[in-house]
């Protein structure tokens, strides 16, 4: 028994230095890609930059999370924090939901082709690397704990990845072909599963009952 605490602890451990580390790299990804969305008027660069803020937000309240755990909080606590954690995020989701739009409309009545960041590429290109290994570790520990919210941020994590490749496609085809409507519409193909995960998130978050 004393040696199943301390296993767990040591993946507690491990668990909040994964999402430690996510949450310092998807605030670097936030403040390049966003910047560099804004200074090229990329609304694919801007949006992908945006959802990773959902990222980071996961990402801390999950280190918020199994602190509490592993400082030993009572079961209600733990439940208690999970539950505003995933209410966080789903509200979150639904926030960057609004602001693709935005940004995909406002490209689309402008009809102007952004500018070329080598920046935002290489961000997304470093993402590319690193978004698996992030993957990797939060499902590695979310099996180990049996936590599905750490299990959740690691598919979240590579929906990440996914929407990286889109918007590197939409980037290459307006640098390559000066089609201006490529950049919106990677920014737009983002949309469902940031809504996708939104919906998820929430009913997470309402299915979690305090009074038992």
């Amino acid at each position: 028994m004393r040696e199943q605490q301390d296993d767990r602890q040591a993946d507690l451990r491990r668990g909040i230095r994964v999402e430690i580390a996510s949450l310092v790299y998807n605030i670097l990804e936030v403040i390049v890609s966003v910047t560099a969305g804004l200074l090229t008027g990329s609304a694919a660069l801007v949006s992908w930059g945006l959802d990773s803020t959902v990222e980071a937000t996961s990402a801390g309240t999950l280190v918020w999370r199994l602190r509490a755990e592993k400082g030993g909080a009572d079961r209600r606590t733990v439940l208690k924090r999970k539950k505003v954690a995933l209410s966080v995020v789903a509200a979150a989701f639904w926030i960057v939901v609004a602001a693709i739009l935005y940004e995909a409309v406002s490209a689309f009545v402008s009809q102007e082709a952004p500018g070329f960041s080598w920046w935002g590429i290489a961000i997304l290109l470093v993402s590319l690397v690193v978004n698996p290994f992030l993957a990797w570790g939060k499902y590695r520990y979310g099996k180990r704990l049996e936590s599905l919210a750490l299990k959740y941020d690691a598919k979240d994590t590579l929906i990440c990845e996914y929407q990286t490749v889109v918007v590197l496609i939409g980037l290459a085809l307006t640098e390559a072909f000066g089609w201006w409507w490529a950049d919106p519409v990677a920014a737009l193909l983002i949309v469902p599963y940031v809504a996708w995960e939104g919906f998820e998130a929430s009913k997470d978050a309402w299915s979690i009952d305090l009074k038992n």
